[in-house]
């Protein structure tokens, strides 16, 4: 008997540290895991932070003598197009063109989708008495100045779809700024892009006008 209780033990010793060793090198393949996989989270935090030091914490954009736009609810497919475009020198703006150029596709999309889904109130501010002017170009356009509704892209609530922008929300100075320097940033190079779509509009509105939709579309949520 107490050489079948010995042998009953050391058997029981040996379940034991079997599943011990199993349980360590679980362990270990899980740290290994996750040490593999925190550098790519790293890497994306630290590229929001510096997304956000202009675009704000939850992506609504920033007032101040250079306004930086509401990347908030704007269609991933269009800030793909855009980071594309600095990297490319289709579209000039030196400091987006260093942001851009270092981000890989997979971070793009990181990023893109996830400014898709902030949706913070717009700054509002801008001059009310232009937002019925406004109102009436962006849903009727200007057929005697050749410029369509913008509506018909942009959509009835200004929220965009694929590659055409959301302007729900833009900051007022931002998109006046946008407005009336179309040519000087967007359609650079020889490759042509969605951007065309926009130049004779931009071209064929008065500053007044611009105003009145920029006014608009930045109140609308």
């Amino acid at each position: 008997m107490d050489g079948t209780k010995r042998c009953r033990t050391t058997a029981a010793r040996l379940r034991l540290a079997f599943q011990a060793s199993i349980l360590t090198i679980a362990f270990s393949v899980s740290v290994a895991a996750q040490e593999r996989t925190a550098p790519a989270a790293s890497g994306f935090e630290a590229k929001l932070e510096y997304c956000k030091t202009c675009h704000g914490l939850q992506g609504q954009g920033y007032l101040g003598y250079f306004p930086m736009p509401r990347l908030a609810g704007q269609q991933p497919d269009y800030i793909e197009a855009q980071l594309r475009a600095f990297i490319e020198r289709r579209r000039s703006n030196p400091i987006m063109r260093n942001v851009a150029h270092v981000l890989s596709p997979a971070m793009i999309s990181s990023l893109a989708n996830h400014f898709h889904h902030l949706n913070p109130p717009p700054f509002g501010g801008a001059p009310r008495g232009a937002v019925v002017t406004g109102k009436r170009i962006y849903d009727e356009g200007l057929p005697e100045s050749n410029v369509p509704a913008c509506s018909a892209c942009h959509g009835a609530e200004g929220r965009g779809q694929n590659e055409i922008p959301r302007l729900a929300g833009q900051l007022y100075p931002y998109m006046v700024g946008q407005l009336t320097g179309w040519s000087k940033e967007r359609g650079q190079g020889t490759a042509v892009d969605t951007s065309a779509i926009m130049a004779p509009t931009a071209h064929n509105l008065t500053r007044s006008q611009v105003e009145a939709v920029a006014a608009y579309v930045s109140s609308l949520q």
